[in-house]
């Protein structure tokens, strides 16, 4: 199912019909979740919106890849590749042998949008390597961030899987011509 996130409210959109363009309303962050994953936690505080899909025969405790997506509304002042790096510090704190990462930038659909992947030898928490890829987008109401991890150390096959993943995570404005929404086609049954 296709998640449209508008900016402080996660609204679950069952795209059923050519009408569901119509249903977007100002700002969205569109991204959907892989094949075979489920919601295994959402909450939402403080303007800051949290949604974890997993492998539906996994927990949010033991999961062997997740999905993360994180809306932080109202925070016009949070910019992509800063806030990377500061997520980049408390990364290499956390986990002993990780290296420093580049931090890359770019455009998403005319917003400013960066791009970091990281990776973990052995995370302390769980004794497992863990490799996350994170794409952050500013969007005029908020940041958006989605990243997407596996607890290995990230073969080249997982890294490019993330890659592509991220590379389709958008946000859109209804109505904007310099932020346009994708025509969200009616997913089949």
């Amino acid at each position: 199912m296709p998640i449209a996130w508008k900016a402080g409210v996660a609204a679950l959109l069952c795209v059923v019909s050519s009408a569901a363009r119509a249903q977007l309303k100002g700002e969205n962050l569109i991204v959907l979740p892989p094949a075979g994953f489920v919601v295994g936690h959402a909450d939402t505080a403080n303007f800051v919106s949290l949604t974890e899909w997993i492998p539906a025969n996994e927990t949010v405790q033991d999961w062997s890849e997740m999905v993360t997506v994180q809306i932080f509304s109202r925070r016009v002042d949070l910019n992509p590749v800063p806030f990377l790096k500061t997520l980049q510090g408390q990364w290499l704190a956390a986990c002993p042998g990780s290296t420093p990462a580049t931090v890359a930038s770019d455009k998403a659909n005319g917003y400013e949008a960066a791009t970091m992947l990281l990776r973990c030898p052995r995370l302390a928490a769980t004794g497992r390597p863990e490799t996350t890829m994170f794409r952050a987008i500013k969007g005029t109401a908020g940041l958006y961030v989605v990243q997407r991890a596996v607890r290995s150390n990230g073969t080249p096959d997982e890294v490019d899987r993330m890659k592509r993943y991220l590379g389709e995570v958008s946000v859109c404005e209804a109505g904007s011509p310099d932020h346009p929404c994708p025509d969200l086609k009616p997913m089949p049954r």
